[in-house]
């Protein structure tokens, strides 16, 4: 079984999306062109799911059919919960994740466990535990505790046992997929108490050009960290990609959102996934998790959602000004049309601020698209060449 203890990758450059020269001429028509072909600078727009992504798709359930997936027989997730993880200093990585913008919740006795939550209505969306750097998976949310007892079923499966010095409970199953990454179930968690800290941040009112709806209102911001909402999702490097595909949209409803290929001999190879928790009709974020090719086995990076795109400079501006190191950020993606931010946090792992993701159901159709560094942005900085390492 691989290694999938969490490893390092410091920086070691930056390499281009589009070359060495990238295109910023406009020509006398007004166009630009890039390898995408002739562009309008400065258009963004918001358009439909399938016009979006174009011919290169399917619908989701021609593709459960030709890969033989029974969605009857998925263990039914209901959404991404929390993740896990062991530190070696559990007062260093405190400091950054409160300044990353979480709040103790609860501390265990001796001091070795600790549970971090947003002001969203999850109980706790991080859990740390003291020890040796290592990756104990996120935990998804399933429909009912007879989930938990099919999932206690499959191959390497622990038995159901109950959180009990966990705030608000519940019952859980830990599971290892086919390369050995943890990969946590809870059923029965007693929802969090309101908090007053809890009030949902106030929309900006933004003015364009065009439509100025604050008029005599002004924006004004306070410093400080980002505030956590939510989990948005997480995401893995594996070594055999197809072997690990199949086992997580086979075993529960996870759906491919966006699936990433590289040409091999004439036949597009697929190196990477985003996946999103296929609950029907109803909508779900873009992707609550992704899995990419690689050399050696790996957690990539957790994610966390805040609340606008204000909220994420001044989130940058203050883990900066606390001397934390900065991965990658502040940019636009393209899948998920995601604002994203990454960080190394104390103990070496990546993890990420987002705003802004795309919703999508059961007719938003699996899309294909060519791996590479111009698929990962469409505006931000240079993408680190050892980002996908």
């Amino acid at each position: 079984m691989a290694s999938t203890e969490t490893e390092t990758f410091l920086p070691q450059g930056n390499s281009s999306q589009w070359g060495t020269n990238r295109p910023v001429t406009i020509s006398a028509a007004g166009t630009l062109q890039t390898p995408d072909g002739e562009i309008k600078p400065n258009i963004g727009r918001t358009i439909s799911d399938i016009e979006a992504i174009g011919p290169e798709s399917t619908p989701l359930t021609t593709w459960q059919t030709r890969n033989n997936i029974d969605p009857a027989r998925q263990i039914k997730l209901v959404k991404l919960a929390h993740m896990r993880y062991q530190h070696p200093d559990l007062t260093t990585v405190t400091k950054f994740l409160r300044d990353f913008g979480m709040h103790v919740v609860q501390t265990s006795a001796d001091g070795e466990k600790i549970w971090f939550r947003g002001y969203g209505p999850d109980q706790y969306v991080y859990y740390a535990q003291q020890g040796p750097k290592k990756f104990l998976g996120g935990t998804f949310a399933v429909e009912s505790m007879a989930e938990l007892d099919k999932a206690a079923k499959l191959d390497g499966a622990s038995e159901v046992f109950e959180l009990s010095d966990a705030p608000g409970g519940g019952h859980m199953v830990v599971l290892r997929d086919p390369e050995g990454f943890p990969l946590n179930l809870m059923y029965g968690q007693t929802p969090a108490p309101q908090r007053e800290t809890d009030e949902l941040p106030r929309k900006v009112i933004v003015n364009d050009e065009v439509d100025k709806p604050r008029v005599r209102k002004f924006n004004r911001f306070t410093p400080g960290p980002a505030a956590v909402h939510k989990l948005g999702h997480y995401g893995l490097c594996v070594q055999d990609f197809e072997k690990q595909l199949e086992w997580y949209t086979r075993n529960f409803n996870l759906a491919p959102s966006d699936l990433l290929y590289v040409p091999v001999e004439g036949q597009k190879k697929e190196v990477a996934v985003f996946a999103h928790i296929d609950r029907g009709s109803e909508p779900t974020d873009h992707h609550s998790f992704f899995m990419s090719s690689n050399a050696t086995s790996h957690v990539h990076h957790c994610s966390f959602e805040v609340h606008d795109y204000d909220t994420q400079h001044l989130g940058h501006q203050w883990l900066g000004k606390q001397g934390y190191t900065s991965v990658w950020g502040i940019g636009r993606h393209i899948l998920g049309s995601q604002i994203f931010d990454y960080w190394w946090d104390t103990t070496g792992n990546m993890i990420e601020h987002y705003a802004d993701g795309d919703l999508v159901n059961k007719d938003t159709p699996v899309a294909w698209g060519l791996a590479g560094d111009e698929s990962l942005a469409v505006w931000g900085p240079e993408v680190p060449k050892w980002f996908l390492g």
